[in-house]
């Protein structure tokens, strides 16, 4: 069934129109980027069909696949590119509030800017920020993706577009998909050993943020960096 064919009290964009886009529920949201439902089932059916997914809800699309999807009847390729397409944006407009150039004041500004970026991961996501002289970001790169204690977040890897660059410094920065940012034991152990290899060739790491669901850790300001 198409949004045309609900009736008028059903309808989410006429309500968009009409009283708001604050007003609609994340149902009535999906529903509009859907489009259509099923022969068997409405386009407002489908959108609950994906927010029951996981008992996380919408948080669930910050971090699926299209084959997670596709196992819900009724979402073929295009409605699967248009929703992750949509939940890409959001992510974008959410962490655009700070560009990733400029100058760090301090570990807060580097959590403002990913924080959005990397609170929903099912997987950690290990960057690596490469800073000049006078503290300006010269460039974000992601090393690995998966646990740090078995990704590839050896010196290595993780040096290698900082000596490229010629940074002066670095600062690392990794979510925890459980939410809680506390640094565990392999965290401490990977960010001193990853210092340690800064040190032989020059470059200072300057700390290792933890991201979390809404908070963060700074290891540097916790006296973890050894």
């Amino acid at each position: 069934m198409k949004l045309n064919e609900l009736p008028a009290w059903e309808k989410p964009r006429e309500k968009l129109l009409r009283e708001g886009r604050e007003r609609l529920s994340t149902a009535e949201i999906l529903a509009i980027l859907l489009r259509t439902g099923t022969k068997k089932k409405t386009v407002m059916d489908l959108a609950g069909e994906i927010l029951s997914m996981d008992r996380t809800g919408v948080r669930f699309l910050a971090d699926c696949t299209p084959e997670e999807l596709r196992r819900i009847s009724g979402m073929g390729d295009a409605k699967i590119c248009e929703l992750l397409a949509a939940v890409e944006l959001g992510r974008r407009i959410a962490s655009s509030r700070m560009e990733t150039r400029g100058r760090i004041r301090c570990s807060a500004d580097v959590a403002d800017r990913f924080m959005e970026k990397l609170r929903y991961y099912k997987k950690e996501h290990f960057i690596c920020l490469l800073i000049n002289a006078v503290g300006d970001v010269i460039e974000e790169t992601e090393v690995s993706i998966g646990d740090l204690c078995s990704s590839a977040a050896g010196p290595r890897e993780v040096f290698t577009a900082a000596v490229r660059r010629s940074a002066a410094s670095v600062i690392f920065l990794h979510n925890h998909p459980s939410g809680d940012p506390t640094p565990s034991d392999q965290d401490i152990r990977t960010t001193r050993r990853l210092r340690e290899a800064g040190d032989l060739l020059g470059i200072e790491v300057l700390d290792h943020i933890v991201i979390g669901d809404g908070q963060f850790i700074s290891m540097a300001a916790e006296g973890m960096l050894g």
